[in-house]
Parts: C-alpha cells; sequence; structure tokens
C-alpha cells in the first residue's frame, strides 16, 4: 500500500525555509493534506532562524512533525551542529516525526543526516538530486532571463527533480508510523539531462535562444561574488559543485514511484509549464 493510500492523519506541520523552493511547496502539499501548517521563515509571521535558536521554541511548541531544510544547504559548514541542536530540541517539545532534505551523492551532508538520525524523533531523510526549479528561480534565473546560462556542470548528466514531487513525498512519508519512519529515501526525475540539454529544452519552450556556458568551478567563484555570497559560502558551494557535478550522481532514484505510487513529472512538463507563465522572458 501506497502513502497516499494510507489513512491521512491530521498534524500541525512545522515547514522551515517556508518561503524557499522547496518549503513553499511543502507547506502547501501539507495544507491540501489537510494539515494546518506552519510555515516558518527568517521574514516570515513566524519566525524561524537556523542562526538564532531564540527563534526554535516557539516555532516548535505544539507541532506534531517538522520539514528540516537547513540553509544555505544541507552540507555546508555547522550544517550538522545546527540539524543536530534543532532535532533534539523538537524531541523535547513533543515534536514526533522529522523529515529532513539532503541531497543524493553529497558527502558534506554526512553530519547533518546523523544528527537527524541520533535525535531520538522518528526521522525520514529524503535525499533529493538537483531541483528543476533552480532553473527558474534563485541566482540562476537571472542568467536565464539573459539569454546565457553560466555554470560549473560540464556535461554531467543528472535526473532533475520537480520540487512540487519532492513536497509531495515529504508530506506522505511525514504521517506518523509512516513505512518510511528511519528510512532514507532517495528520489530524482526520471530521467537523465545535461545541463545543457535541459538549457536547450527550456529554450525550446520558451522560443528563445539561452546559450549554456560550462565553466571549472574554480572561475564561478567569481559569479558567486557577484551574486552576494560570502566568501566561506563561495569556498563551500566551489567545494561542493566540484565533487557533486562529478558524474556521481547520473543515475535514477525511484523514491517518487516507492512512496507516491505514480512516475515523477518529467523535466519537459516542468519546462513547458514555466515557459507558458512566462518565467524566462527576457
Amino acid at each position: 500500500m501506497t502513502e497516499n493510500a494510507s489513512r491521512t492523519q491530521k498534524m500541525t506541520v512545522l515547514v522551515t525555509g517556508a518561503s524557499g523552493k522547496t518549503g513553499r511547496r511543502v507547506a502547501e502539499a501539507a495544507e491540501a493534506a489537510g494539515h494546518t501548517v506552519r510555515a516558518a521563515s527568517r521574514s516570515g509571521a513566524v519566525k524561524f532562524d537556523w542562526y538564532d535558536p531564540s527563534t526554535w521554541d516557539d516555532a516548535l511548541r505544539g507541532a506534531d512533525a517538522a520539514y528540516l531544510a537547513y540553509q544555505p544547504d544541507v552540507g555546508a559548514p555547522g550544517a550538522g551542529d545546527a540539524v543536530g541542536a534543532l532535532a533534539r530540541r523538537a524531541v523535547e517539545l513533543g515534536v514526533r516525526r522529522l523529515v529532513l532534505l539532503s541531497a543524493r551523492g553529497e558527502d558534506q551532508a554526512a553530519p547533518a543526516e546523523r544528527a537527524v538520525r541520533e535525535s531520538g524523533a522518528q526521522w525520514t531523510v529524503v535525499r533529493a538530486s538537483w531541483f528543476a526549479q533552480n532553473f527558474s528561480e534563485g541566482p540562476l534565473l537571472e542568467g536565464m532571463r539573459a539569454g546565457e546560462l553560466v555554470f560549473p556542470a560540464g556535461e554531467v548528466l543528472e535526473p532533475f527533480i520537480d520540487s512540487r514531487d519532492i513536497a509531495d513525498v515529504v508530506v506522505a512519508v511525514l504521517r506518523p508510523g509512516s513505512d518510511h519512519a528511519g528510512r532514507i529515501v532517495e528520489v530524482s526525475g526520471p530521467r537523465l539531462l545535461s545541463f545543457r540539454d535541459a538549457v536547450g529544452e527550456i529554450a525550446a519552450a520558451a522560443g528563445r535562444e539561452i546559450r549554456y556556458v560550462p565553466v571549472p568551478a574554480r572561475e564561478y567563484a567569481a559569479a558567486l561574488a557577484e551574486f552576494g555570497v560570502p566568501a566561506q559560502e563561495r569556498e563551500f558551494l566551489v567545494e561542493l559543485f566540484e565533487t557533486n557535478l562529478d558524474g556521481r550522481n547520473a543515475h535514477l532514484s525511484e523514491g517518487v514511484r516507492e512512496v507516491l505510487g505514480r512516475e515523477a513529472r518529467d523535466f519537459g512538463e516542468f519546462a513547458r509549464e514555466h515557459a507558458e507563465a512566462g518565467v524566462w522572458k527576457g
């Protein structure tokens, strides 16, 4: 029986990073499932800041489950300590279920994953491939709209996943007593594309020219500086690009089908929908 086929228990769900690429969609999916959503962020009605523990208790108190999306990245320096501290506090305050967003093939995420496993909570780790929405939201969007994506991915293949699929999986596994409690679930899109392929599909859907220009990771650090990324974070991201974009993720994962009983959304669907919405207009 899939999670969707099981009887849903209504809960109060804390969603961290609720204004982000996955958090916003987790909040929407949880509301659609009938849960009470506590959408938390640094600037939202429910204040939550990973770097300010004084914001944690009010966000956690009274929640049954929590979705943890560490910013800026689950493998960033200090992520393990922060995730562990929050997870332990969540257990103390009676939060029963924790779902951590992690990344496939990201060795740097190991401390955060270990911290949530050792917290004493009922946990699930959802390891996701590269988000399709990275092309439509965030720092890469400006280059896409300008007609040129400069990025240090070479010709590596990646099974881009729609963030809506991540959200649906998260909401399905949040249920207390879930078949996926105490497990790592890896999710990806249904086919492999290079970044050049992905940009090409977006360009075709948008009806305009968008070029993909691969560059070395170290060279890309200059672009990160222009985006306003702090020096320590830039160094981490360069290391991440050099390791995680080395081909280790050029394979499919079956987590979407295993949890939801359906196939993951195709990248072409994502490209068409967002092109029709005018996301990549110059």
